[in-house]
């Protein structure tokens, strides 16, 4: 176990994909001896500590740089590993108790991998002497905070924000002011909108899928479709859009990073328009270990949520690709992301959306609901941080069909958690638990309507698609396909 890293063991070191002359070998070598005791250090060529409390982010297993995914257990642990503390969980509680919690806005770059593995010191050394080594040393015992920081950020910051990146804890507006998508228009105006989500088909033939989206294309304003979720894969996410597209229902394109890399990413928003998608979920995604076997990669994604959000309003509103090549005709869409506000002390949970919003999130769709009344502490604190005008909520609701349904919801989906008195009530409904679930939920959005900060839901029929209708009308919700335009 490290010194500073609450950890149970240290991750093994990056190597580098290059030789190296023997002095940056040699530095490496007594870098690593020093900092992997003390931090559990990885060698990740992009150091982050000042910002991470002095904790190394790189012991996640999905290599997470900007904070927890929605699977933290309620006590704290990685769901991947339940025998280990979430770095991130540990990282925020420390933050917070030295009153540091405001520098994990920022947004940081994803690894370079031409500098894994190697030295970050010798980049440190370099940096002081142009920023002027006696200047430097002068600030070590300045009592003048701000000259202090402006000293250091002019070091650490050039050197943990590289010029291609160029990540701040800033929040940025669209460029463009006509709403890019219908979904966008209804919230803006707004309506109370109801989403939901259909899951691709395990095969190539879309009769089903198209039944499924006639289904409940009356009733919602926008459809996503899931991209390989719980890790089993399935038609992809781009065909089911585009099948929506054709069939004149707007659509969600969710995008996983678990199985993105940065070059496919920004290949594939650059064409998305051509499929007619002009809404994109940005997500981090489930864990191999949730898929079936043989189990794929474990290694840590390419990039997380907050980085591919980062990369996707850049290339919207600045026209750059990740590279800096400009973009003639850049893309348009509606950027959105996921939150779990159930999942941890809603103060941290909000820092981590915050972060969200500030890299481009236009609307965040939440992990599924079972007690409203919990909501209110996280949206407080999303408003003391003045974020609730600048992004619309979707409160994830799902009609539980059965106790089975339930327990298995509670038991092994990550970041679900359901109360005693839910389970129960679905154990004790015997032959009539699929309309106690229903009214479960219509009781859960008779509770979202009028909360502020709430500016929809977003239904998660597991695979109940014919329901749909039911809880729109039963809700008392305006159905929109006499508005759709």
């Amino acid at each position: 176990m490290s010194v500073f890293k609450p950890a149970r063991r240290w991750q093994p070191a990056f190597y580098p994909f290059k030789k190296e002359k023997f002095s940056s070998r040699l530095l490496a070598r007594i870098e690593l001896a020093v900092k992997g005791p003390v931090f559990g250090c990885r060698m990740c060529g992009n150091c982050l500590l000042q910002e991470t409390a002095f904790i190394c982010p790189m012991e996640c297993p999905k290599g997470l740089r900007n904070g927890p995914c929605g699977g933290v257990t309620r006590e704290g642990n990685c769901y991947i590993d339940e025998t280990r503390k979430c770095i991130w969980h540990a990282i925020y509680s420390k933050a917070k108790k030295k009153g540091r919690e405001e520098l994990l806005l920022e947004v940081l770059p994803p690894l370079d991998w031409n500098k894994t593995g190697t030295e970050t010191w010798g980049d440190v050394i370099r940096q002081i002497r142009v920023t002027g080594t006696a200047r430097f040393v002068k600030s070590l015992f300045s009592k003048d905070k701000k000259h202090k920081k402006e000293v250091w950020d002019s070091v650490f910051k050039t050197i943990r924000q590289p010029g291609w990146w160029n990540g701040d804890s800033r929040y940025h507006a669209p460029s463009y002011s006509e709403p890019a998508s219908l979904l966008e228009k209804r919230l803006k105006a707004g309506e109370f909108v109801v989403a939901t989500e259909v899951t691709p088909p395990l095969s190539a033939k879309s009769a089903k899928l198209i039944r499924e989206i006639e289904l409940v294309k009356p009733w919602v304003t926008a459809i996503n479709f899931t991209d390989s979720s719980s890790a089993n894969p399935k038609m992809s996410s781009m065909a089911g859009c585009k099948v929506a597209h054709d069939l004149d229902a707007e659509a969600v394109l969710q995008i996983t990073a678990r199985d993105t890399s940065r070059t496919g990413l920004q290949s594939m928003v650059t064409g998305c328009g051509q499929f007619g998608v002009k809404n994109i979920l940005c997500i981090t995604g489930d864990s191999p270990k949730a898929g079936p076997s043989p189990r794929g990669s474990m290694n840590f994604v390419d990039l997380d949520s907050v980085q591919m959000l980062w990369i996707l309003r850049r290339m919207r509103d600045e026209g750059i690709y990740l590279d800096g090549r400009k973009i003639k005709y850049p893309p348009m869409f509606f950027l959105g992301a996921a939150t779990s506000p159930m999942v941890q002390d809603p103060e941290l949970q909000a820092i981590r959306d915050h972060k969200k919003v500030n890299s481009g999130a236009q609307f965040l769709q939440t992990n599924l609901i079972f007690e409203p009344d919990r909501l209110e502490s996280w949206l407080e604190q999303m408003d003391k941080r003045n974020i609730l005008d600048k992004v619309f909520i979707l409160a994830g609701v799902t009609p539980l069909k059965s106790y089975k349904i339930a327990k298995f919801l509670h038991e092994k989906v990550p970041g679900v958690f359901l109360p005693d008195n839910v389970l129960k009530r679905m154990e004790n409904a015997g032959d009539g638990e699929a309309e106690e679930g229903l009214t479960i939920s219509l009781e859960i959005i008779d509770s979202l309507k009028n909360k502020k900060g709430i500016n929809g839901i977003h239904l998660m029929t597991l695979g109940w698609e014919e329901i749909v209708k039911r809880i729109v009308t039963e809700s008392g919700l305006n159905p929109p396909s006499s508005l759709r335009e």
